[in-house]
């Protein structure tokens, strides 16, 4: 007979919706557009797209990764990853917040059009996250209103 196998790990408790391992919280959020994937990044890069979702960044949104950026709101954060055409990475640190999350916006090709997706992580906890999936909701629904008033 052999005797089982005893270790001294507590049980994990299970997570949230939302929750990770390693990265605290996240949420994400997608909306496919009648835009080509090219229209919608250079959307989303402009200062009209950028001041959507970012806010109003002084001196426009730095596209080289290691470059910091601030918003006239008194959030900042530096860029981590800028490939054109496809996905940005960059932290985001409002000043009601403690430590920075880790913001990504990606472009990708849909069947019609482009889809738009935000991913954030790092949040420090479940209200946190439903208060960041409420404004990427918020976020895509006015981009598709400007989006399609064009």
């Amino acid at each position: 007979m052999v005797a089982p196998v005893t270790t001294n790990k507590a049980p994990e408790s299970p997570r949230q919706v939302g929750q990770t391992r390693s990265v605290g919280f996240n949420v994400g959020a997608r909306r496919t557009f009648d835009l080509t994937p090219v229209q919608a990044w250079d959307w989303i890069t402009s200062p009209a797209g950028v001041a959507l979702w970012l806010g109003d960044v002084i001196d426009g949104l730095p596209h080289a990764p290691g470059q910091p950026y601030a918003t006239r709101d008194g959030a900042q954060g530096e860029i981590r990853v800028f490939a054109p055409g496809s996905h940005l990475r960059l932290t985001w640190q409002p000043s009601s917040q403690a430590r920075p999350s880790l913001i990504q916006v990606r472009v990708l090709p849909a069947v019609k059009g482009a889809t738009i997706a935000f991913h954030q992580e790092h949040l420090a906890g479940p209200r946190d996250r439903e208060e960041m999936k409420q404004r990427w909701q918020r976020v895509l629904a006015e981009m598709e209103s400007l989006l399609s008033a064009d």
